[in-house]
């Protein structure tokens, strides 16, 4: 998956149930979350549910899986911890996965979700762009800290 030409696109799924967090994560991220890697195409959900068809429709068309997959732990409903961990044990290659959490006593969990990449809230540019940089560039099931 990291083996891409200059001229691909990252994909990135962002989910939350506020969608001024979905903006923030997108705005934080930037174009591109470090040098070298390709510019950032962005697929939103406010649901768990968004999150699955989104996966299902990209495999129907062919699509290669998404690159990351930012699932908000805060959400309501199902949050991305849950939601990571189902599709962990659901799918044959889950994406990674970054979580974005309350704080950062919240690793442990994220653990348990077999997440790659952890971010607290705050949300920070900088901690967003190095967790989307870390999970797609980390070993599978791996929780890797950011900012």
């Amino acid at each position: 998956m990291t083996d891409q030409a200059a001229t691909d696109r990252l994909e990135l799924l962002v989910f939350s149930d506020d969608a001024s967090v979905r903006q923030e994560v997108i705005e934080g991220v930037g174009r591109r979350p470090a040098r070298g890697l390709p510019l950032v195409s962005w697929t939103r959900a406010a649901t768990a549910e968004g999150v699955r068809l989104a996966i299902r429709d990209r495999a129907k068309e062919g699509k290669a899986p998404f690159d990351v997959l930012v699932l908000d732990a805060e959400t309501k409903k199902f949050g991305g911890m849950g939601l990571a961990h189902e599709l962990f044990t659901e799918l044959d290659s889950r994406p990674p996965v970054v979580l974005l959490t309350a704080r950062p006593q919240d690793d442990w969990l994220a653990a348990w979700s077999k997440a790659e990449a952890v971010v607290p809230r705050p949300l920070d540019p900088m901690a967003l762009q190095e967790g989307v940089t870390k999970a797609f560039r980390a070993r599978r099931g791996a929780v890797v800290p950011a900012g």
